[in-house]
């Protein structure tokens, strides 16, 4: 069984959270990043979870989008991303695949729908 089994970065668990926090936020406030396959798989979870999140827009919600994102991305999942996504049930994101890169990793771009 694979309970409580996540997937991971392999650059350890302090650096992996920035890099993904830090990677959600510009992927909220610009609305597309290009990035590995292996980081916007992971990109593409964390989005689309605080996204459902914030079509709720009650109190609970706001706090939970307040404490894992910086302000201004926030704001723009309040205000922005979900009234745009209220009749989507899910599925905010497409992942575009961009071809290998120089040092051989796959690339490729996450965007909203």
């Amino acid at each position: 069984m694979r309970h409580r089994k996540k997937k991971k970065l392999k650059i350890g668990y302090d650096r992996s959270r920035r890099v993904l926090k830090s990677m959600t936020t510009a992927l909220i406030l610009h609305e597309k990043i290009d990035t590995t396959s292996a980081r916007a798989k992971l990109v593409r979870s964390l989005v689309e979870r605080l996204i459902t999140k914030g079509k709720h827009d009650n109190l609970h919600a706001k706090r939970q989008l307040f404490s894992a994102l910086p302000p201004n991305a926030a704001r723009k999942v309040f205000e922005v991303l979900a009234p745009k996504y209220k009749a989507r049930p899910g599925g905010y994101t497409r992942l575009v695949r961009l071809g290998a890169a120089k040092d051989g990793s796959i690339r490729a771009r996450i965007e909203f729908v």
